[in-house]
């Protein structure tokens, strides 16, 4: 049941900008080159290509997609992007720090919308305001959501006194790192960073996890981490663990609490920006764009086969209690 939506004290660049006509130049097909971290059916991809059709962009009409699936693999993505460039796509969509990266590697000239944790904290742009280059996108402030999310983790579970933090070795700032550190220890909690890197080591993380005695985990926000999630969320159900997730939608899928924005409110953003890019606005005239609502989800079903008991008042802020 939803209680109330919480909304960002930083507001989207896009709040200030007139209304815009959605014109396509006639005859002309726009190509867009896609970089993403899950196949092409998943819904936030349909979602997207959903929003580019209510604007006038419509797949076999006007738009060709060409479409890059790196999966688990973020290594992938350089490959991909010299694909996208030589296949001389209008626009580059990176869905992560990685792929967006990558793109920016092999091409200065072709527009990029790069979808990450920290577009300015991940070194993809300037600032939100003034992006430079030839990239600007969405940052979906998972740089300050991450700290959020281990506060929220401590409330919601006050007998834990280990957590393990499980972060992208390519996206996470060892600043923020040590910052969450310093606040585990203000609450005389041990916190144990495990910094990954590729899928292939999450496994051996787990395992130096569970050796260590952890009582909770904070999965930090991660494209490659998101994408293996089944992994951990199996993992932390057999050792009845606590754990802290960055998309409300891993909680309605039976993880124990998830802070930040829906990835199902997220298509809009990037579409809209897209739209500009194919109209000739320059990547650096963009400002980059954030999400200004947050849910909290808390799976009370998974918090009793947990053991856990859950306050009342804790409960009453949630936006929303799956039972």
């Amino acid at each position: 049941m939803r209680r109330r939506e919480f909304i960002a004290v930083l507001g989207s660049a896009a709040a200030a900008w007139p209304l815009i006509a959605y014109t396509q130049e006639a005859g002309r097909t726009y190509r867009l080159g896609m970089l993403m971290p899950f196949p092409r059916d998943y819904p936030v991809v349909v979602g997207f290509l959903g929003e580019l059709r209510k604007r006038g962009f419509i797949e076999s009409q006007n738009l060709v997609i060409e479409y890059r699936d790196f999966g688990r693999d973020p290594e992938l993505s350089s490959q991909y992007a010299a694909e996208l460039v030589k296949a001389k796509v209008d626009v580059i969509y990176g869905g992560g720090g990685a792929p967006t990266r990558a793109a920016q590697q092999a091409t200065k000239t072709i527009p990029i919308l790069g979808f990450s944790d920290d577009m300015v904290g991940e070194g993809l742009v300037d600032s939100l305001a003034h992006p430079g280059g030839n990239t600007t996108g969405v940052s979906i402030l998972a740089a300050d959501l991450d700290g959020k999310r281990q506060e929220i983790l401590i409330e919601a579970a006050p007998g834990i006194r280990r957590i393990a933090t499980f972060a992208d070795a390519n996206n996470t700032a060892v600043a923020k790192l040590d910052a969450m550190q310093k606040a585990a220890q203000a609450h005389n909690i041990e916190l144990s960073i495990y910094r990954i890197a590729k899928s292939e080591e999450i496994a051996a993380a787990i395992e130096r996890a569970q050796a260590s005695g952890v009582t909770a985990v904070n999965v930090l926000a991660s494209p490659m981490l998101w994408a293996n999630r089944r992994l951990i969320m199996d993992w932390v159900a057999a050792q009845r663990i606590p754990a802290m997730y960055q998309w409300p939608e891993t909680a309605e899928e039976g993880g124990f609490i998830a802070y930040g924005p829906r990835l199902a409110d997220l298509p809009e953003l990037p579409a809209r920006l897209i739209v500009k890019l194919f109209q000739g606005v320059k990547p650096a005239d963009i400002p980059v764009e954030q999400p200004t609502k947050f849910e909290l989800v808390i799976n009370l079903e998974t918090a009793k086969a947990l053991g856990l008991t859950i306050s009342e008042s804790f409960l009453v802020r949630a936006d929303e209690v799956i039972e």
